[in-house]
């Protein structure tokens, strides 16, 4: 182990970066260009060819910006490289690409447009997915047994939170020959780092948590050098490297990830505490919770338990809008991870694209809230709450 990976998290996110600017400032600048000069030819084949990293061309990703945040999420993650998208979808799109041409298994529930693409639109290019609920897991020998090389899940998982065993899963699918990618994004680093249980490849929407503050769009893959470097050609080739000013902000926001991460914790603790205890309140969906099913699993793998949790109104699907409706500090809008709190109705957002049916299946009920825990104080988002599902 070096001794930047000894360095605590925060300390990581902030120093994760070898980088140093020509001019002294502490934090590598936004370069905005498309191509840098070289002295030689010598010295361009030397880069092209991989004996010195340089500079070149920034849809290569060969550029400060972007390679300066990649070294410090890498660090954060424990990964040997980081690559950086224009969205968490191009960074996925570029793993299953690269990964999942020999068949996919998606265990769990995940993000709409995940699943839309997994289900309807890789099918088009002869990539073909099984799907596997959470209570499905048993299947999984039979399936790796036709053939499919990557397993891919959320933990927790969007929105119903559930917690999936990352060793485990990963231990099967190694066995058989397949690789492991887990969406990281509800977790963040901060909460979880899959590396550490057997997982291939890690990914982020740094939209969310990685961006925190609702102003880029942006996604990482991060993993093994092996299972990395493929992903960077399909990157290059399909133009979805993140522009140098995204990955500036992406820097500046992962400066002070650990401190927000560290206080949604918190106030997602208290808010699904509340929430359980409330009489217009039905299932509490948040890790935290004794009670919760996945309680036990994540304390075993999580540091954390996220400043996302899921509740259903009692009433259902009309009681739950009118209460998102009524709710003033939480911000009625899809996404999540920053410094405000958010709420949203997944059927009638983040899932309304899935169909009634398959969401009921997938455990995603008609009165289902979604929570994104801010940074604003705890009591006032309680009161928030309170009054707004007393209306």
């Amino acid at each position: 182990m070096t001794h930047s990976q000894k360095q605590g998290l925060a300390t990581r996110s902030i120093h994760g970066s070898s980088f140093k600017d020509a001019h002294g400032s502490p934090h590598t600048p936004v370069y905005d260009t498309t191509t840098f000069a070289f002295e030689s030819t010598a010295d361009v084949l030397d880069v092209v060819e991989g004996r010195k990293v340089g500079n070149l061309y920034t849809r290569y990703g060969f550029n400060p910006s972007i390679r300066s945040v990649e070294e410090t999420l890498a660090k954060l993650e424990g990964a040997d490289q980081a690559w950086v998208f224009s969205s968490g979808m191009a960074a996925l799109s570029a793993v299953f690409l690269t990964h999942g041409r020999d068949g996919i298994v998606c265990i769990g529930d995940a993000y709409g447009g995940t699943l839309e693409l997994l289900s309807s639109q890789l099918p088009m290019l002869g990539i073909k997915t099984r799907f596997l609920l959470g209570t499905q897991l048993d299947q999984l020998d039979a399936v790796l047994n036709e053939g499919a090389k990557l397993v891919f899940f959320e933990t927790p998982t969007n929105p119903v939170l559930e917690i999936f065993d990352i060793r485990a899963i990963a231990a099967k699918a190694h066995a058989h020959g397949a690789r492991v990618a887990v969406d990281n994004t509800f977790a963040s680093p901060v909460n979880q780092n899959p590396l550490e249980f057997g997982a291939d490849l890690v990914i982020h929407s740094a939209t969310k948590y990685l961006g925190g503050h609702s102003d880029l769009t942006a996604g990482a893959v991060m993993g093994t050098e092996e299972m990395a470097e493929p992903i960077w050609n399909w990157r290059k080739n399909l133009g979805s490297a993140l522009a140098p000013a995204g990955a500036s902000l992406l820097a500046r926001s992962v400066r002070t990830l650990a401190v927000r991460v560290e206080q949604q914790n918190r106030s997602a603790q208290h808010l699904a505490e509340f929430l359980a205890q409330h009489h217009k309140v039905g299932r509490v969906l948040y890790a935290g919770l004794p009670d919760f099913e996945g309680h036990a699993l994540a304390k075993e793998q999580m540091r954390g338990f996220g400043g996302m949790l899921s509740f259903d109104v009692a009433g259902g699907r009309e009681a739950a809008s009118r209460v998102a409706d009524h709710l003033k500090l939480f911000t009625l809008a899809p996404s999540l991870g920053g410094v405000e709190s958010l709420v949203t109705q997944p059927c009638t957002s983040t899932h309304n694209g899935v169909g009634a049916e398959e969401r009921a299946r997938r455990g995603i009920s008609e009165a289902m809230l979604r929570l994104s825990v801010g940074l604003e104080n705890i009591d006032d988002l309680i009161a928030d709450l309170e009054r707004a599902l007393d209306a």
